[in-house]
């Protein structure tokens, strides 16, 4: 009977690896009929890009399927990885693929009847290789990320890694077509899924905690060869720039959600502050008190007055828990968008000229390095909104290591207790109310520095770009990338800003799409895309597996860190 078994599942190997090989062969053929936009997918022997992407996909599935026939000889890197998991998400992923792929060349050439035969066979052939791993016994846990390399292999590996983000990140903000933007969103989703089968990210996440200042200099690096890949699209430079003001707002509010446990419904009144403050002090011919001061001046202000009003709001409000908080700091933030709106000099005084805001707000002029004129660098123009980036680029590190520094000092971890368990904090000896009132000011002044930014790259303030929706999304970015991180806020705050501006074609029912990724997230990954481990065991405390894992990955961070402490005394 054993035997029978067996030779079903080579029978069944063999046929995925003959369906995965016939599939390669398809990216030689044309997928659709007449033009379309889709990387010209109507060629003979001259595979596009997005082709190739899906012969990636079944490159790797192949591989997978094949790894029993050859494992004896990769060693250890065999039994490190989890191939017939790696297959089925794999195949599976290029079946997804290529019917992403043939739904978005009916939609842009009138109907599925424009399709090749060769796409047909491409997206069956698929379906095939990764219905034939499925059928496959599943492979152990993947073992990868607690192999160790040569530290040369794991530079190498973040610089390979980063070099991928730019070129995925420069391709899908160049693309125009909305089916050509989704296509290759869909790829990256199945590549993410394929590496985590795999075990790969396990192991990245190890390489880039042994070589933390190689990843962050890496990061930096790739952030700032950004706008080189943009081929001078100011459009593009635009959205980058809405993404960065947005991270650095939503990491504020992160040091009072993720870290405290305080829910601020009103947090967009403190990119207000920031804003209005740098506005009425810039040299705009409407602005009302035109002082001419240097520019980490004004910020520094901006973050000041910011500061002081998150001390206003939350003396009093801090009181209260829960729901009741929320509301109220809904209601204040309601509340600074009405007195913006009333600060234009009909009852009162005239500081924010009311509706009209503080327009015409000029450019920076750094020692004469003037951000509104095109400079060419490298043969590369680069216009106003590549300037700014560069300048918000500074202020988002800024802001990411005084997040960090302080979630790692003495006060973050008395923020961590109260968020965990305030009485239990408060019997211990730690001042809640001041801690809670620290945070309060502490993101509020990341806030209000990120508003600085804004008022000048903008070129105008007013009341009405400050809306309680505004808040909502800041808390759907630190919900939705992970309470508490730092890269999981910066991948929601992407995400949140960059999908409304490439979906306009969608634009009726973006508040709907949005709507429901949260209830799936919320369903599937309540953690957040990158879980902090405390935060994911809470959510899975009936998982005893992932909290043996969350365990093991504590006491490897604790000995990266500290190589003098053994195993035995972490334990």
């Amino acid at each position: 009977m054993t035997e029978k078994l067996l030779a079903r599942a080579g029978a069944v190997r063999v046929a995925g690896v003959v369906a995965a090989a016939l599939g390669l062969v398809t990216v030689l053929l044309p997928w659709a009929y007449g033009k379309t936009a889709l990387d010209n997918m109507t060629y003979f022997f001259g595979p596009s890009f997005l082709q190739l992407c899906y012969a990636i996909l079944l490159l790797v599935a192949l591989v997978a399927l094949a790894a029993k026939w050859f494992r004896g000889r990769l060693g250890r890197f065999a039994k490190a990885v989890a191939w017939a998991d790696t297959a089925k998400a794999a195949g599976l992923g290029a079946a997804g693929y290529a019917l992403a792929c043939l739904v978005a060349i009916a939609v842009q050439n009138g109907g599925l009847v424009m399709i090749e035969p060769g796409g047909w066979a491409a997206f069956g052939l698929a379906l095939v290789t990764g219905g034939a791993a499925l059928v496959l016994p599943g492979s152990a846990k993947p073992t990868l990320g607690k192999l160790k390399s040569p530290p040369w292999v794991q530079i190498l590996a973040i610089a390979a890694a980063m070099a991928v983000v730019l070129f995925a990140a420069a391709y899908e903000l160049n693309r125009a077509d909305i089916e050509d933007f989704l296509v290759f969103g869909c790829f990256a989703v199945a590549v993410v899924v394929v590496g985590r089968a795999a075990g790969l990210f396990g192991w990245l996440s190890l390489a880039a905690a042994n070589n933390r200042r190689v990843l962050s200099l890496a990061a930096f690096a790739v952030a700032f060869a950004f706008p080189f890949t943009q081929n001078g699209s100011d459009a593009n430079m635009s959205v980058a720039n809405q993404v960065l003001i947005f991270a650095a707002t939503a990491m504020g509010l992160n040091i009072v959600v993720g870290l405290v446990g305080l829910l601020d419904m009103g947090y967009i009144a403190f990119l207000g502050a920031g804003a209005f403050t740098a506005a009425v002090l810039s040299k705009s011919a409407f602005a009302t008190l035109s002082v001419d001061l240097p520019f980490p001046v004004t910020v520094l202000i901006s973050g000041v007055v910011a500061s002081l009003l998150g001390l206003l709001i939350g003396t009093p409000t801090l009181r209260v828990s829960g729901d009741y908080l929320a509301i109220v700091t809904l209601a204040f933030g309601e509340i600074f968008r009405i007195t913006m709106n009333n600060l234009d000099g009909v009852d009162g005084p005239n500081i924010t000229n009311g509706s009209n805001g503080v327009p015409a707000i000029p450019n920076l002029d750094f020692f004469g390095f003037n951000l509104g004129q095109v400079h060419h660098f490298l043969g590369v123009d680069l216009g106003r909104q590549s300037n700014y980036y560069w300048l918000l680029l500074v202020v988002i590190a800024v802001v990411i290591v005084v997040f960090s520094n302080l979630a790692h000092s003495r006060i973050g971890r008395g923020w961590v207790a109260i968020r965990e368990d305030e009485l239990a904090a408060e019997a211990m000896g730690v001042n809640t109310f001041a801690l809670k009132l620290l945070a309060f000011a502490g993101g509020a002044f990341l806030a209000g520095m990120a508003g600085s930014v804004k008022a000048y790259r903008d070129t105008a303030v007013s009341p009405d770009q400050f809306v309680f929706l505004e808040s909502a999304f800041l808390l759907a970015a630190v919900v939705l990338g992970g309470m508490g991180t730092i890269g999981g806020v910066l991948i929601g705050a992407t995400l949140l800003k960059l999908l409304p501006e490439k979906l306009r074609f969608f634009e009726d029912y973006r508040l709907l799409l949005f709507g429901a990724l949260m209830v799936l997230m919320m369903r599937f990954r309540p953690e957040g895309i990158v879980a902090d481990e405390r935060r994911q065991l809470e959510f899975h405390d009936a998982d005893e597996e992932l909290a043996e894992e969350v365990e093991e990955d504590l006491v490897s961070h604790h000995s990266l860190l500290n190589p003098e402490t053994d195993r035995g005394a972490v334990a």
